[in-house]
């Protein structure tokens, strides 16, 4: 979940190796976060599987990657639920999403990448 200000937004950590479903055909489980370095500063990646079941036109996995943004300040507070809200960055320039999609396509095996 993410609520946005004029340039930063708050992001409520996932709850890992907990599916999250979407839709009536699948579900994603965030399974680790990262935390991956560019131009001096930690970009916030949270991987995932997905896992589509679809008896109509049949079933797939792969892995997924959510790229939050910047990191801004970690996980200094709390939601209602208790879960841990980091302050971050989202990530606009062209150039930086393309090295981190490379980073992330890379090291983690992701064909799937949503900045947001």
């Amino acid at each position: 979940m993410v609520i946005a200000s004029s340039t930063t937004t708050k992001y409520t950590h996932l709850e890992l190796n907990q599916d999250v479903e979407i839709g009536i055909a699948g579900y994603y489980t965030p399974q680790q976060e990262v935390r991956l370095k560019y131009n001096g500063r930690e970009v916030l990646c949270v991987i995932c599987q997905v896992v589509i079941d679809a008896s109509c036109c049949s079933n797939g996995r792969w892995t997924y990657a959510i790229v939050p943004g910047y990191i801004i300040n970690w996980q200094n507070t709390k939601n209602q639920a208790g879960r841990p809200v980091s302050e971050v960055e989202p990530i606009r320039d062209s150039e930086a999403q393309a090295y981190i999609k490379r980073a992330i396509e890379t090291g983690e095996d992701a064909p799937i990448i949503e900045f947001w």
